[in-house]
């Protein structure tokens, strides 16, 4: 088995390096004319982007001093995602270099056709008067030597320097604009979903489900009071966080999270662990968004006025004993009454199908955050995001508020849902 995991590790470097050295070819070689500082800088460049990315990686897990972790997060994270969309700009000119390589050939100007020679004087018969001596001329200055004439680029040098130039010009704005999405902070999405249980009385009951916020080295308090600012002024009936809180200690991010004591709704403010939650101290966790106002459902269910509200541990858990228990959180309960479950994966909602759930809230995909990572995403999800039903259990799948790794979102926004609860009856 660790065989296995050192070709597969030797496989993923290989295709890095791979994908790194036609980088620089296409952005640094093809587009000089030769070695010198240009190449050399790409090298520096490319190679010291790894490294803070690396390095970035390594300090967040290993739980290095938080101020080192923040000082590689920023240059380290957004080099992720910047290389993922240079490689996919320079892919893309590959198809656009021949279609450029052909217009300038039509517009290179034509060789000139020589001009006639004229035809020779004929010869006079008639005796000219002899000549007179010329005088004797001026001796000329010396010419100033010429300047020599600076060759222009050749056309494959031209092409290289425009597909690279808009290649880079294309990865900078894409993630410019995907990391200000984020920093901006979610937006709220509205969506209804009925359900057969739920009485009357509970018509309009809204949720505000906030997931994978991930406060960290990059996203602190000031992103933590925007989420909470947004969730508050939807006005809800009840706040479900579904893990992914954060990505570090509690004792590197709890004034970060401070900001959640202010959550206000009717029925409380209720979280239920994440994956990343393990990799950062969970049981520390727990104890201090409990210490801030929120209710950990830990494996267990709560009974509101209209419907039971239940939450499960994620699946990570099971590495340390704490995992889900779909039996004490589910069983015993009236199964008359409506059952809203929180699971931060959605992998989990087979179980809630077993257990008669009628609607899942769950985050964890991010909507696949950096396209076209929705694709992996969906594959390894039974629903990437948004509302789907399995049998008679709905489950809802939220993008999340915030964002791992790079601080930034291609085609996938990060929003708060707020979920409108239907009663059939009503």
């Amino acid at each position: 088995m660790v065989i296995v995991y050192v070709l597969l590790a030797l496989a993923v470097l290989a295709v890095l390096v791979a994908a790194n050295w036609y980088l620089w070819r296409r952005l640094f070689r093809d587009t000089t004319t030769g070695p010198g500082r240009a190449r050399r800088t790409g090298v520096v460049v490319i190679a010291g982007g790894w490294i803070l990315a690396v390095g970035a990686l390594v300090a967040e897990r290993a739980g290095a001093p938080f101020l080192l972790q923040r000082v590689l997060a920023w240059p380290g994270f957004l080099w992720l995602a910047l290389s993922v969309y240079l490689l996919l700009a320079v892919l893309a000119g590959e198809v656009v270099r021949p279609l450029l390589r052909r217009v300038l050939e039509r517009r290179a100007p034509r060789p000139a056709a020589p001009a006639p020679s004229p035809a020779p004087a004929a010869p006079s018969l008639a005796l000219a008067p002899p000549a007179e001596p010329a005088p004797p001329a001026e001796p000329a200055p010396p010419a100033e030597p010429a300047a020599p004439a600076q060759p222009a680029p050749s056309r494959r040098l031209l092409v290289s320097r425009v597909v690279a130039g808009a290649a880079a010009a294309a990865a900078v704005g894409t993630v410019g604009y995907g990391t200000y999405g984020v920093l901006r902070g979610p937006r709220v999405k509205r969506v209804t979903v009925p359900l057969a249980k739920l009485p009357r009385a509970a018509h309009g009951y809204r949720i505000a489900v906030v997931s994978d916020i991930h406060l960290g080295p990059i996203l602190g308090r000031g992103f933590a009071q925007t989420v909470v600012d947004t969730v508050n002024s939807t006005r809800p009936d009840l706040i479900a966080v579904v893990g992914d809180l954060v990505d570090g200690s509690v004792k590197d991010l709890g004034p970060a999270a401070a900001p959640l004591a202010q959550l206000e709704a009717r029925h409380g403010s209720w979280f239920v662990t994440g994956n990343h939650e393990y990799f950062s101290g969970a049981e520390q966790w727990v104890a201090e968004v409990r210490r801030l106002g929120l209710r950990p459902l830990e494996n267990a269910r709560a009974e509101l006025p209209w419907f039971d509200l239940a939450g499960v541990n994620d699946v990570t858990g099971e590495r340390e004993g704490q995992g889900p228990d779909y039996a004490k959180a589910l069983d015993d309960r009236d199964t008359a009454r409506a059952c809203v479950l929180l699971a931060h994966q959605p992998v989990q909602i087979h179980e809630a199908v077993r257990h008669g759930v009628d609607l899942q809230l769950s985050g964890h995909t991010h909507g696949g955050q950096l396209w076209p990572g929705n694709f992996i995403a969906a594959a390894a999800n039974p629903t990437l995001a948004g509302l789907d039903r399995y049998g008679d259990t709905q489950l809802y799948v939220s993008r999340g508020a915030g964002a791992w790794g790079p601080p930034t979102r291609v085609g996938a926004p990060s929003d708060i849902t707020v979920i409108e609860l239907a009663s059939t009856r009503a």
